[in-house]
């Protein structure tokens, strides 16, 4: 198992992964918040944070107005995350759900996935034909079908620190109990880290993580089965790395949902202007106004 940082020769520039593993050492845990385009990557980065997430329900959703029933596929994840890491340089962890199909659809996600630069991905237990991690009615695969997805994705980096969670469902469906199990099955047949989802309470967060032997994720989601404990109750508990998913996605689209309402409305934005990003703010985040002095001298040039 590769749970720490490993030595890298200093004149090399460090891997996705290896940027990754170093923030869960330097943030404890780490706050790892969901990025569905470049621009709120680039938002996260203003922000503070130092690592970002794709969730699949985020691609889903936002890419393509479809349900997070496993109907994407790994084209639709790789255009998204290349996006994302093209704009920004925080490490970019992304769900690739049961990994579409086979062992091989798992060892070529991995491959292009890292060949963009990802930092690492998490993929879980769930049959084939999934269902959102807080909703009812989840199936889980065998423990050994888990195992053999964690080995082929294992084998298929290039990168040793590129990193492998594997995330469990079985809280929900089998108990507190075989979720450990499952956990340290996953850890042993290699995988880096452990996506702990739909724990619902701080006591078995701190059973989890005393019985699990690699770093531990907790999702906290809204309008889930988490409860939304405290950043220091996390790290109480022994959790290293605490995901925010979709807030701002959500966020996003309630802002969205007034302006058209407001516009619709009155005939114009006056109402809502002053809680707009402004054009100065954007052109900030975006740099436009070097961009815009380069293509200007680029112009002049004899």
């Amino acid at each position: 198992m590769n749970t720490s940082p490993s030595e890298k020769n200093p004149a090399q520039p460090l891997s996705a992964g290896l940027r990754f593993r170093h923030a869960i050492e330097q943030e404890r845990p780490l706050q790892i918040v969901g990025t569905i385009n470049p621009l709120a990557a680039l938002l996260a980065e203003q922000a503070g944070f130092r690592a970002i997430y794709l969730s699949g329900a985020g691609v889903a959703n936002a890419s393509h107005a479809l349900p997070d029933l496993g109907i994407t596929h790994l084209e639709d994840v790789v255009e998204d995350a290349r996006r994302i890491t093209a704009a920004c340089t925080l490490p970019l962890l992304v769900d690739i759900d049961t990994g579409w199909g086979t062992e091989g659809s798992i060892a070529r996600s991995i491959r292009e996935l890292e060949q963009i630069g990802v930092a690492g991905v998490h993929m879980e237990d769930q049959v084939s034909a999934k269902r959102c991690g807080h909703r009812p009615g989840k199936e889980l695969v065998e423990s050994k079908e888990m195992e053999a997805r964690v080995r082929a994705a294992i084998s298929a980096r290039r990168d040793s620190d590129f990193v492998i969670m594997a995330r469990t469902d079985a809280v929900a469906v089998e108990g507190l109990e075989s979720a450990i199990a499952r956990a340290n099955a996953y850890a042993s047949a290699g995988a880096d880290m452990i996506f702990a989802e739909a724990i619902v309470s701080a006591e078995d967060y701190r059973t989890f993580t005393q019985n699990v032997s690699v770093p531990v994720l907790a999702n906290l989601t809204e309008f889930g089965k988490t409860p939304m404990l405290s950043l220091d109750l996390f790290h109480d508990c022994g959790i290293r790395m605490v995901l925010y998913p979709l807030t701002a996605f959500r966020a996003m689209n309630e802002a969205a949902r007034i302006a058209y309402e407001t516009i619709r409305r009155d005939g114009n934005q006056a109402a809502i202007v002053d809680s707009l990003q402004t054009r100065d703010e954007l052109y900030t985040l975006l740099h436009y106004l070097d961009a815009e002095k380069k293509t200007l001298l680029g112009r002049n040039k004899p």
